[in-house]
């Protein structure tokens, strides 16, 4: 690769083993019924913020020979943290991954904070939202799974055991890492888009209040009649639609959104989802203009934005890094596809983070939330082989 991303010490992914920089070199962003895969590097885009994306990606595109005219890679958590955006050197076709089963887990997981610890971290919120005379309205906090297996993780076969999930997007993502450390990817499978642009119209699927599914057909019916019915998951709803709806305002003529939120299933969760289409004013407005207003939606962070961001630092022990921030690909026309960073894993050599966060609003329970978060982890365990929760280290209460 040939283009430093962060400075002089940080490159995307490179690679610093024989046979690794084909994989290193590897964006694939997987959707029903296409694919995008790029491989290899051919310039990097300088990394900030996403208040600078737009202005950064106009003057690299303004550059002559600019060609596959593309720039795919990750935004992190925090907005003001650095991007990690390169333009491909080729464009794959019909590439045929080789789904490969996961073989029995060797080795040990630990979780941070632990199911106990995360659950006093899920009373303490509680008690902000009541402490702070009703300003905050929700906040979501994340727990983590640190992996390290006795055999090196293949983020490719992973992303691919991971596409069994026909709802979810399945993405590999190269990540920045120091000269001379091992490659890192971020790997995961989101049933979010976070915005999508086409010429001037504008798509959001925002999801948020969610139920575990179950393998009893007439218990899983009673799950989701259960989730569509529950006061406390509309409302926590309500929040990020209400935000995406705001923050668009300014950049669109005309925004639909559903009075009230549908059913969206994945493999292990149901969860209330609303489809907002919306109308440019300007058909100049650009995808990364729209991410920079979005990012971080109450899905990922709460509400206020501020206030919530506050509680995140205090109680969240791991840094989120790009876990949570979003993952996709824009043009020189300004059109792009943006995708909600989670159900993922940072994976580097024998190490995987794995991350998967609760939304806390007035009503939620300490245990309830340990739950939910167990759940999420489930795709990325069982893809690596290591769904069985007994043998991890503070999984449960």
């Amino acid at each position: 690769m040939n283009d430093t991303v962060r400075g002089d010490s940080d490159t995307i992914a490179q690679a610093s083993d024989p046979g690794a920089g084909e994989a290193a070199e590897h964006f694939m962003l997987r959707l029903p019924g296409r694919t995008l895969d790029a491989r290899g590097c051919h310039a990097t885009l300088p990394s900030g913020g996403t208040a600078t994306l737009d202005a950064r990606a106009r003057t690299f595109f303004a550059c002559e020979g600019r060609t596959p005219a593309l720039l795919v890679g990750a935004v992190p958590f925090d907005p003001k943290g650095d991007d990690a955006l390169y333009q491909p050197a080729s464009l794959a076709q019909g590439v045929a991954e080789v789904v490969t089963p996961a073989l029995p887990f060797s080795g040990d997981i630990h979780a941070e904070p632990n199911a106990a610890q995360y659950a006093d971290a899920v009373r303490q919120a509680l008690a902000g939202l009541h402490d702070r005379d009703g300003e905050l309205k929700k906040v979501v906090l994340a727990r983590t799974l640190r992996v390290h297996s006795r055999a090196v993780i293949d983020p490719r076969a992973l992303v691919a055991r991971l596409g069994h999930d026909p709802d979810a997007v399945t993405y590999l993502c190269p990540l920045p890492v120091a000269a001379g450390d091992a490659p890192a990817w971020l790997v995961g499978a989101s049933p979010e888009l976070l915005v999508s642009r086409r010429g001037p119209q504008v798509f959001s699927h925002p999801l948020a209040g969610s139920a575990r599914r179950r393998p009893d057909p007439d218990e899983d019916a009673q799950a989701a009649r259960e989730l569509l019915g529950s006061a406390k998951d509309h409302d926590e709803h309500r929040y990020v639609v209400d935000a995406i709806v705001a923050a668009l305002r300014p950049y669109c003529e005309r925004i639909d959104a559903a009075a009230r939120p549908t059913l969206h299933a994945t493999t292990t969760l149901w969860h209330l989802g609303t489809r907002i289409e919306a109308r440019l004013r300007d058909p100049s407005t650009s995808v990364a203009t729209l991410l920079a207003a979005l990012h971080p939606t109450p899905a990922v962070c709460g509400t206020p934005a501020a206030l919530a961001l506050d509680t995140i630092r205090r109680l969240e022990p791991v840094q989120r890094g790009f876990y949570a921030g979003a993952v996709g690909w824009m043009d020189a026309h300004g059109d792009g596809d943006w995708y909600v960073a989670i159900r993922c894993a940072r994976v580097q050599g024998h190490q995987a983070c794995i991350h998967a966060g609760a939304g806390i609003v007035a009503g939620s329970e300490p245990a309830a939330e340990v739950a939910e978060t167990g759940v999420k982890f489930g795709a990325l365990l069982a893809a690596l082989g290591a769904d069985a929760a007994p043998r991890i280290e503070g999984w449960t209460l």
